[in-house]
């Protein structure tokens, strides 16, 4: 079997742009539909689950990308200079430049809202997708519930706070420009006029995205064929080995519906 360890030290190829930051990424080559990993906010390409992935599509041979946003892990730019749409934008160059055909978008945390973004951009591209613990709108979340008022207004009158994370040894980077952009992307308040298959895996232990945000993104896609598995015991990772085997299998599943 691949080993994920060997995967996630190999080194990244870039994705040169004009006018934008080159990104870096990893491919394996395969049978389609790609597989593309959307990485959450302030992680990066090497983090478990997308090198779990990737061992698994490459002991299928199934095509498989995996990069970083501008600002995130061997990518150019800063974190803090990031909004959803600039890393929207990411997504989709590198689906655009390093993909063909059919993809299927796996979406973590933040991921899951960049993933939904780019599959109402390109339907015709998207055939599938996963979310764990997708977290959409969360950016309206953090201002309107978990910042407090001095944070709130420390954030409008200096442009950044920095908040401490349960998932990272350093604070969270918070913009009033990631703010602001978020509010230009939000989804939760519409119908999400998305066709294709989705799966949504949310741990009920999560205390970064309320497992409820799963129900409230499935009742707003406009597509029949959504399923929703809850993890009574997990938390926003997502990651030990029973997580990991449950989202390949639901890869792999997922696979086989688009292709029908």
């Amino acid at each position: 079997m691949t080993d994920p360890g060997s995967i996630a030290d190999a080194a990244p190829e870039r994705l040169e742009r004009a006018g934008a930051p080159a990104l870096a990424y990893r491919r394996s080559p395969g049978t389609g539909p790609w597989t593309v990993f959307l990485g959450g906010f302030m992680s990066d390409m090497t983090g478990t689950k997308a090198t779990a992935l990737e061992a698994f599509c490459r002991e299928r041979g199934r095509a498989f990308l995996r990069f970083d946003y501008r600002g995130h892990g061997a990518s150019e730019g800063a974190f803090v200079d990031g909004t959803i749409g600039l890393w929207t934008e990411d997504a989709l160059a590198t689906i655009d430049a390093l993909t063909d055909g059919p993809v299927v978008l796996v979406g973590s945390s933040m991921g899951g809202w960049i993933m939904l973004n780019a599959a109402l951009e390109r339907p015709g591209r998207v055939a599938g997708l996963i979310g764990i613990a997708a977290a959409p709108d969360f950016t309206e979340r953090m201002m309107n519930e978990e910042f407090d008022a001095p944070t709130r207004a420390a954030l409008m009158r200096d442009g950044l706070v920095r908040v401490p994370s349960d998932y990272d040894d350093e604070p969270y980077a918070i913009t009033r420009a990631l703010i602001e952009d978020g509010r230009r992307h939000l989804l939760l308040g519409a119908p999400i006029p998305i066709h294709c298959p989705v799966r949504l895996i949310q741990g009920m232990a999560d205390t970064a995205v309320p497992w409820r945000t799963a129900l409230a993104i499935a009742e707003r896609l406009e597509s029949d064929d959504v399923e929703v598995t809850l993890v009574k015991s997990a938390d926003h990772r997502l990651s030990d080995p029973p997580d990991l085997d449950r989202l390949c299998r639901t890869l792999e599943a997922l696979w086989a519906r688009v292709e029908s």
